[in-house]
């Protein structure tokens, strides 16, 4: 069996995201901002078919931590000789650098360059970030917390998952 996965990460951190808000008219909402510069990465794994996500957290980001969650993702998955992930991705240096780590049973497809419109894993950045916007975390624990929450509820709304990531063109099976 053969599935196609896309994966990507995406950088969140105590710098906020701020976002329009509505509001009566007359009056200006508030959003409490304080600009801080700590990140953490979410590294989203989704089966547009399906709506089924993997989510990883990780503190930074580099060839040896994404060999770690791929490794990670695979054995989730189930991957070996009766399953085979074909996954989609960009070419960040830690995707096709030459010491990575490649888990038997994956096999990396990159993505055409200056393409991220084509990555259905790119389509579920605003969804996470829904529970973030126009807050102020005091800790990157806090906002860990917030974040991993969020991607519990998601994970539990695969037809919200699967509306945003799989495209007409993408493979059935």
């Amino acid at each position: 069996m053969v599935e196609t996965w896309g994966t990507d990460e995406h950088r969140v951190g105590l710098k906020p995201i701020l976002r329009r808000v509505w509001s009566p008219r007359g009056e200006r909402p508030d959003a409490v901002v304080w600009h801080r510069y700590e990140w953490l990465y979410l590294v989203g794994f989704i089966h547009p078919p399906s709506g089924r996500v993997a989510w990883y957290l990780v503190p930074r980001i580099s060839v040896e931590i994404f060999g770690q969650v791929l490794a990670a993702f695979a054995e989730e998955q189930h991957v070996g000789a009766g399953k085979v992930i074909l996954l989609t991705l960009d070419r960040a240096g830690w995707h096709s650098s030459s010491q990575l780590r490649v888990p038997p049973g994956i096999i990396l497809e990159f993505q055409p360059p200056y393409s991220p419109e084509v990555q259905p894993a790119e389509h579920l950045w605003p969804l996470c970030d829904e529970a973030l916007v126009n807050e102020s975390f005091d800790t990157i624990d806090d906002l860990e917390t917030r974040l991993a929450a969020r991607c519990c509820t998601l994970s539990d709304q695969p037809d919200v998952l699967r509306s945003a990531t799989f495209f007409h063109w993408w493979p059935r099976s």
